[in-house]
């Protein structure tokens, strides 16, 4: 069994093994919050998703039987902790693991969304194959609707 992935994006990249990452970065507004929960929760609120992205996980929900995977829990995608400038999102399943980190760097005026995957096995190897393909499209979706919600308050 190989130990739990650490909890925040910083501690991921450094310590063990994972099979998936990346760093999405976009441009903090001169009047947007600062506050990395809120950005989180405005890029995983579903009013606040993309249409296209909604259908995605419907499609996901619809075609996770195929490989005896589970359905997403609700609140898979809530803010577990806040810790300095990131909001940690994780969720761990037989098949794989992943953490979600949303950080909000003032001082570089950017916003970044940083993901690490573990891949338990074929299933997942499977599964994130088809995911790891859209998944920059999807964090850029989302980030650029949570950036234009809270640049206008």
């Amino acid at each position: 069994m190989t130990e739990p992935l650490p909890a925040f994006s910083s501690l991921a990249i450094g310590e063990g093994r994972f099979d998936y990452g990346d760093v999405i970065l976009a441009s903090l507004p001169p009047t947007a919050s600062r506050d990395p929960r809120e950005w989180a929760e405005t890029m995983f609120a579903i009013n606040g998703v993309p249409a296209p992205v909604r259908a995605l996980f419907v499609l996901r929900a619809a075609l996770a039987p195929l490989l005896a995977l589970r359905p997403a829990p609700s609140g898979v995608f809530e803010v577990r902790e806040v810790v300095g400038d990131e909001a940690l999102l994780s969720f761990d399943d037989d098949h794989l693991e992943f953490r979600l980190a949303v950080g909000v760097d003032d001082a570089a005026a950017i916003v970044r969304v940083t993901t690490i995957v573990r891949l338990h096995n074929w299933r997942g190897r499977l599964y994130y194959a088809v995911v790891s393909l859209l998944h920059p499209i999807v964090v850029h979706a989302m980030l650029r609707r949570a950036r234009r919600t809270l640049t206008r308050r």
